[in-house]
């Protein structure tokens, strides 16, 4: 079996569930807005930028790692510098072949300049509505959609999840929460996940990146998260006997049983210390186990990637073919916050063609 090249991995429709707007950045963007606001910047050019954004997040430390968004976040607080940063997210990742995407953000983060939480939201709408006509038009049609961040280290879940809600219809499809997560369980949110529940909508958490087994119990069995946000750390409920037989612990039975997605991104855990290298990564056990395992950029600045780069990686490590990107491409599609007939419509007639034609 040949190897799927670089390319042919970037001209592939992918899926993506985990990508942080604030995360992913160009370096020049970055440089022309601070510029704007007079931000100093640990780095003057934009190959420069990149470099450091990337060693800065090579520490094996998730609070080292959430340190570098403070420049990403301080260029961000304009209507213009948001519609700015999230078109440009819609062009780069459709010229990468994502043909689906949900990019989340934390509206809370957006207010140091007087905007309000909905001018922010409108203000990202916006930008990804251009992106995308306007990919579409170059012949790389992508649809994005919004998921809203509440910290969670901060008081304003409740109200980010109504905002959540409002904005529905509007290109939001879900709800997150991010952070650090030692000390900040996923339980001090309750309300806003019950209301979410009461509304009918989707979430996801961040659980099981840095911290282990009890976040993923907490955002599952307190919570009711509808998709782990990482959740790597499902692989310490699965313990190898003697003969290398694996045994899965009652929480990793029934994130497997129950078809829970894990949205796992293997270059970013890898600098968060959540895994020792990419070729030792759990995705290898948790595909091979068929739990319902999805590839994703986390943030693309920080980790110097793409969705093309993640997938080669993992072909590099484990000698995957075109039938695993397929696999894991479609569980991202099938795991997807949108109607069941939308997603159905892009596995059959965008991704199940184009990956039969590549193999």
């Amino acid at each position: 079996m040949v190897a799927p090249s670089f390319d042919e991995i970037r001209r592939a429709p992918k899926a993506l569930l985990h990508d942080h707007l604030d995360g992913g950045l160009r370096p020049a963007t970055i440089l022309d807005l601070a510029a704007g606001i007079g931000h100093e910047l640990p780095a003057a050019t934009p190959e420069g930028l990149g470099e450091w954004f990337v060693a800065a997040a090579d520490s094996g430390s998730l609070e080292r790692y959430l340190e570098t968004f403070a420049h990403t976040v301080a260029v961000m607080q304009t209507a213009d510098a948001l519609h700015r940063v999230a078109r440009e997210c819609a062009l780069d990742l459709a010229a990468d072949g994502v043909v689906y995407a949900e990019v989340r953000f934390a509206p809370e983060q957006h207010l140091a300049a007087g905007l309000t939480l909905p001018q922010v939201v409108e203000a990202v709408l916006d930008g990804f509505r251009a992106g995308a006509a306007e990919a579409a038009g170059l012949g790389s049609p992508i649809r994005v959609g919004t998921l809203l961040t509440a910290m969670r280290h901060a008081a304003r879940s409740m109200e980010i999840a109504e905002l959540s809600i409002r904005y529905r219809d509007a290109g939001v499809v879900g709800f997150d929460i991010a952070g650090a997560e030692a000390g900040f369980p996923p339980t001090r949110h309750l309300d806003a996940f019950e209301y979410l529940q009461r509304e009918n909508s989707h979430f996801t958490i961040h659980a099981g990146e840095a911290f282990g087994l009890p976040s993923i119990w907490q955002a599952l069995q307190w919570c009711g998260a509808d998709r782990l946000g990482h959740g790597v750390r499902i692989v310490d409920d699965i313990v190898a006997d003697a003969e290398g037989a694996n045994s899965l612990g009652r929480l990793a039975a029934y994130v497997r049983d129950k078809r829970i997605p894990l949205e796992l991104c293997p270059s970013s855990n890898v600098q968060t210390g959540a895994a020792p290298s990419i070729r030792e990564h759990p995705i290898g056990l948790l595909r091979d186990l068929r739990f319902r395992v999805t590839v994703n950029t986390d943030n693309r600045l920080m980790s110097g990637t793409s969705m093309s780069r993640e997938m080669a990686l993992l072909v590099e490590a484990f000698g995957y073919g075109w039938g695993e990107l397929q696999w894991f491409t479609v569980n991202a599609m099938k795991s997807a916050f949108i109607p069941f007939d939308e997603r159905l419509a892009l596995i059959n007639d965008v991704i199940k063609p184009a990956y039969a034609k590549l193999a």
